[in-house]
């Protein structure tokens, strides 16, 4: 079964004073839009949470063959929409992959990598590694696990399962830095631009 990729967008980015960072050009569109596409692109089936089906974030994907699913309970933080992105993937019975749409260093290549190492150990975690900075993201979570997704609370993710679970992980290593790269702020998306010049 083809695992599903959720790209959790239902959050604030509070931290941007007042501007969007998932609607932040990349490669010359809205950066949760190319995240997507490179989802796609990878193999995955796309799921992308939002808090209402009319945000603008929703409009910059509505062409992109995914699926949304809105998080009434967004202001609960980002395990609101994992709770909800599970409870739509695991009737599905395939992995569920989180990958935060706010980390444009992540390459089609590195979600392929996720893929192929999730075919070899279809029950393990497979978590993204950094050379330089230890796990990180994208993190695939086989179905069999899902259902713990209800416990999750707070704005950790799913950190208390990584940690309940810590013997299935299988970790793959991505070049330099871009496993923990998340761009949250003004200044972050400058310091990231400015490495392409």
């Amino acid at each position: 079964m083809i695992p599903i990729c959720l790209l959790p967008a239902a959050g604030a980015s509070s931290r941007m004073r007042g501007g969007d960072k998932l609607l932040e050009p990349v490669d010359g569109l809205p950066c949760l839009a190319t995240m997507a596409k490179r989802a796609i692109s990878a193999g995955f089936e796309v799921l992308v949470s939002l808090s209402s089906e009319d945000h603008p974030r929703a409009h910059v994907v509505s062409y992109l063959d995914l699926q949304i699913c809105v998080v009434p309970n967004h202001r609960d933080g980002m395990s609101a929409s994992l709770r909800t992105a599970a409870k739509v993937v695991a009737p599905h019975g395939t992995a569920m992959m989180i990958l935060l749409p706010d980390m444009p260093a992540i390459e089609i290549n590195d979600l392929r990598e996720i893929l192929n190492a999730h075919a070899a150990n279809p029950d393990s975690i497979i978590q993204a590694s950094s050379i330089t900075g230890g796990p990180g993201h994208p993190v695939l979570f086989p179905n069999h696990l899902l259902s713990e997704f209800e416990d999750l609370c707070g704005d950790k993710g799913a950190a208390a399962l990584l940690k309940a679970h810590s013997e299935k992980i299988k970790y793959v290593l991505l070049n330099d830095n871009r496993a923990r790269l998340d761009l949250d702020t003004p200044e972050d998306w400058a310091a990231w631009r400015a490495l392409d010049l």
